[in-house]
């Protein structure tokens, strides 16, 4: 795409960063600056109930109350991944009047992404999953009892959860624990390669809910659509939460249902965390995806 007539000025895309589960856009802070270093733009959204929408209840705060902190409404409940999807477009949307998109999801984001490219392939000009939900032949949640999954620990996020999911109409983790053994679990899980510093930097950022939709046999990857777009999936070589043995299935299962658009496949080494707290080396690859979006 170029600029106005009479101009030979290629219009750069804008990459659209959408996060993981209990993440937000500040997460995204140390990429965004990577990537304006580089010299392009980028838009980091907060999904439903996330950002300065999320809940922090007092009971969360030190001196924490437990009691308060597992019955405590938050803010979150009720949201759907529906809600997701259509908060997303309208950023897309706004962000296509300015040329090329690259959608970028992580992790949970990937759920989101995929709905929003089976719904509108007309906004996205490339998808980009960085370890990534791209379910295809089964629900998101129905692959955590795959093989490929059995590494995974689940204990990760259990020592730390509060309250009871089905009360409460939410998952909530409490991040601000002191519990050791909690602690050495989310960082074995997200950040083993990180400094302890770095991890509970990390620790800090992410809000304590998260919503409970994870989607229907409905809102997997279709051929007709998202199966359009053209796709680049970035392995993260080290990743504990989501094992790179998953990461490839859902490659292949992408590659099977479109076998005619197949995905790009890059890897980065680090665990599930450390290309946003290391960002220059992810900014270069997409850097390299923008030269051929552009």
């Amino acid at each position: 795409m170029t600029g106005p007539a009479g101009s030979d000025q290629t219009v750069q895309p804008t990459f659209v960063l959408v996060h993981g589960a209990f993440a937000n856009s500040f997460s995204f802070a140390p990429l965004q600056a990577e990537l304006g270093l580089l010299g392009h733009r980028s838009v980091a959204v907060d999904l439903p109930g996330h950002g300065f929408a999320a809940t922090y209840t007092h009971a969360y705060q030190a001196p924490q109350d437990p009691d308060a902190l597992a019955a405590a409404p938050g803010a979150i409940r009720g949201v759907t991944l529906a809600d997701n999807v259509a908060h997303l477009i309208g950023v897309l949307e706004r962000a296509k009047q300015n040329g090329p998109v690259i959608l970028v999801a992580h992790s949970r984001g990937g759920i989101t992404a995929t709905v929003v490219a089976n719904a509108r392939p007309d906004l996205i000009d490339r998808l980009v999953y960085v370890s990534a939900w791209a379910p295809v032949e089964l629900e998101a949640g129905q692959y955590y009892a795959e093989p490929e999954m059995a590494t995974a620990d689940p204990a990760s996020l259990a020592l730390a959860l509060v309250g009871n999911p089905a009360e409460l109409g939410l998952l909530r983790v409490n991040f601000r624990t002191a519990d050791p053994e909690a602690l050495a679990a989310l960082k074995a899980a997200f950040l083993a390669d990180g400094t302890d510093d770095e991890f509970l930097v990390f620790l800090n950022t992410f809000q304590p809910d998260e919503n409970l939709d994870t989607g229907t046999p409905a809102d997997r990857a279709r051929a007709d659509t998202w199966g359009r777009v053209p796709k680049t999936y970035v392995r993260l070589a080290d990743d504990a939460s989501m094992p790179l043995a998953l990461q490839d299935r859902l490659i292949r299962e992408g590659d099977a249902l479109t076998p005619d658009n197949p995905y790009d496949v890059r890897t980065l080494p680090g665990s599930h965390l450390k290309w946003l707290v290391d960002p220059a080396p992810a900014a270069r690859v997409l850097g390299e995806l923008a030269a051929l979006t552009g």
